[in-house]
């Protein structure tokens, strides 16, 4: 499956929810789809946008919070797991996108795609439900039932290394300026 016919698949679902995205593709995709204001796109931040998920998810136990991964940034915070695991928001759903590949800085090779098992490594650190999704329909009835679960979740969909820039974005790069999409951002959780 395509990342971005992942995206398509569960937009709908993104309605209510506060998304926290990882660099690059990630949200040039997603803001190609159209833009929220409940949509932060976690630009120069690579690795950290479970932690930024992981701490709204905390304070605004309320909100439900969606936390758009890929498997480089992964890993490069795994301890972010952990800290998830020991803190178990139930208003949270972590949803990593697996493409074996640093697609979003030259394409090259992670740890995944040598047998690494990101979902594996989510339930050894604790997250009560983790699962690995390779078909579209079993991620769309994954992702519903994580939005509808009072629990913490992980989802690690295996995705093509592939990515033609949306037309309405700069390659890797959303159109909507950084310190923009940072204030409306903060508006929208104020107004929640």
């Amino acid at each position: 499956m395509r990342r971005l016919e992942a995206l398509e698949a569960i937009y709908p679902r993104l309605s209510d929810c506060v998304v926290v995205t990882i660099m690059g593709a990630v949200a040039a995709e997603l803001q190609s789809l159209g833009h929220r204001p409940g949509f932060f796109y976690l630009q120069h931040a690579m690795g950290l946008a479970s932690s930024m998920g992981l701490g709204i998810a905390l304070s605004r136990p309320d909100v439900p919070v969606v936390v758009l991964d890929g498997d480089g940034s992964l890993l490069m915070n795994l301890g972010g797991l952990t800290t998830m695991a020991r803190y178990r928001p139930p208003n949270l759903t972590h949803l990593v996108f697996d493409n074996e590949s640093l697609l979003s800085v030259g394409g090259f090779p992670t740890a995944t795609s040598t047998g690494s098992d990101l979902a594996g490594v989510a339930a050894a650190a604790g997250i009560p439900y983790s699962v690995r999704v390779h078909e579209l329909p079993t991620l769309t009835a994954e992702f519903d039932a994580a939005l509808d679960a009072d629990e913490l979740r992980s989802i690690v969909a295996k995705t093509e290394a592939h990515y033609e820039p949306p037309a309405a974005t700069s390659g890797f790069v959303t159109d909507l300026g950084l310190l923009e999409n940072r204030f409306q951002f903060q508006r929208h959780l104020a107004s929640l």
